[in-house]
């Protein structure tokens, strides 16, 4: 699992990974209440990613602004690649660099910098509990949806067992009541009536037989006169 990286749509929502082998997830290091919170985690970390990048920024204005008060150089590391950080020296300043994204950066002063990142992290809260609700609400439908697709495709499957058995129950008591003519004719009994329960037999098998081609036969259809005269 931790090797393996979940691809993601252009809007950067990731992708659920396919399960193939249970046990290239779960393993004595990562048992499965680790597999399924990393599972959960990166379904939620495209909603969670920007709040916790926006509470650093607002700090380090605030950390700029403490300095700038106090008359303080600030002293940090900044990244000059994956592997290599140099020391630098900052100046007590007035104004920050926001990168607003789409390869624009704008100057702000310390203040109008920290309201306007409080701004958007408020519109990020409100965005991500917004987000989670509306999926909630799709989860809670797309099963409703699921649930009542299997109950109408059960419906139709019933309607056919039915007109199956009954099919096949009919065709037993005809079969049996050919067999009871063959034996009265052959003894050579007066009597050729049907015994009880065979014709029981038929009766209820004709009416789970017709039972089933009601459930099972589609709805009747408008007939146009106009349209079927076009028709022939």
């Amino acid at each position: 699992m931790s090797q393996q990286k979940l691809q993601s749509n252009p809007r950067g929502i990731p992708a659920s990974p396919f399960v193939e082998r249970v046990e290239d997830y779960v393993s004595a290091e990562e048992p499965v209440e680790v597999v399924l919170k990393k599972f959960q985690e990166a379904i939620r970390k495209v909603l969670e990613e920007k709040i916790p990048e926006i509470e650093k920024t607002i700090a380090m204005v605030d950390l700029l602004t403490e300095k700038k008060d106090n008359q303080e150089p600030l002293y940090t590391d900044f990244e000059l690649n994956d592997t290599l950080y140099a020391k630098a020296k900052i100046e007590p300043s007035d104004s920050v660099y926001l990168w607003l994204g789409a390869n624009v950066m704008l100057e702000y002063t310390c203040e109008e910098a920290k309201e306007l990142l409080t701004s958007k992290l408020e519109t990020a809260k409100t965005s991500r509990k917004n987000t989670l609700e509306d999926l909630e609400f799709l989860r809670s439908q797309i099963t409703t949806m699921e649930v009542n697709t299997a109950r109408v495709y059960n419906w139709d499957q019933l309607g056919k067992i039915l007109g199956i058995i009954g099919a096949i129950f009919l065709a037993h008591s005809a079969y049996s009541t050919y067999e009871h003519l063959a034996y009265v004719k052959a003894v050579d009994e007066e009597d050729a009536s049907v015994p009880i329960e065979i014709a029981v037999e038929c009766l209820v098998s004709s009416f789970v037989a017709l039972l089933g081609v009601i459930l099972s036969a589609d709805s009747f259809k408008h007939i146009d006169m106009t349209d079927e005269i076009q028709k022939m």
